[in-house]
């Protein structure tokens, strides 16, 4: 194993805990109690979700995400060339 691979591993460890805190750190979809209770979704918080941090840490899942998936194809190819030899 070289010392990239190596290196790869450790920041795919890494990014993957930055993606479970993420996930873990955003509310949950179901919104029950306003069905219950007659909740609209025109108040102030519904109409400005876009500049909220619940769409923050959905960008940053997605940002992280998308390295997680490049970093994993980078690591197999790596994997796969030096395994050649």
């Amino acid at each position: 194993m070289s010392g990239i691979q190596i290196a790869l591993g450790i920041v795919l460890m890494i990014i993957s805990v930055i993606i479970i805190v993420l996930v873990l750190m955003q509310e949950s979809k179901a919104e029950l109690s306003g069905a219950i209770t007659g909740g609209s979704s025109d108040s102030f918080f519904g109409k400005n979700k876009g500049r909220t941090t619940e769409a923050k840490l959905r960008r940053l899942t997605v940002i992280f995400g998308s390295i997680f998936s490049v970093l994993t194809l980078v690591s197999s190819l790596l994997l796969l060339f030096f395994s050649n030899k």
